[in-house]
């Protein structure tokens, strides 16, 4: 399964998320609000779109209608206070992966 990670900036809650479950999926990770901001050839790359918060979810809808109502996107509801690989991090995601299938 291809799972695509989002979050704001892609440099902590996504990045750590592509990176911890890279050896169960095909993994990828994206930002909305960065340099290089997700595009709709990784959307739809995706089996599964993983966002950390709900925002993310209707920022997605807004950029990308199409593509987001073919998706199955889930929120995490991780909120933007960690660093990335934080150990506190790894395992609130590790607590939510059941999530994921």
């Amino acid at each position: 399964m291809k799972v695509l990670f989002i979050c704001n900036q892609n440099k902590h809650r996504s990045k750590t998320a592509e990176k911890l479950f890279k050896a169960k999926f095909q993994t990828k990770s994206a930002g909305l609000y960065n340099e290089k901001p997700l595009t709709k050839s990784q959307l739809s790359w995706a089996d599964l779109v993983v966002v950390m918060e709900d925002e993310q979810r209707k920022e997605i809808s807004k950029r990308f209608p199409k593509e987001y109502l073919q998706k199955k996107i889930i929120s995490l509801g991780i909120k933007d206070i960690y660093s990335v690989e934080q150990p506190e991090l790894i395992e609130i995601l590790q607590k939510k992966a059941e999530l994921l299938v």
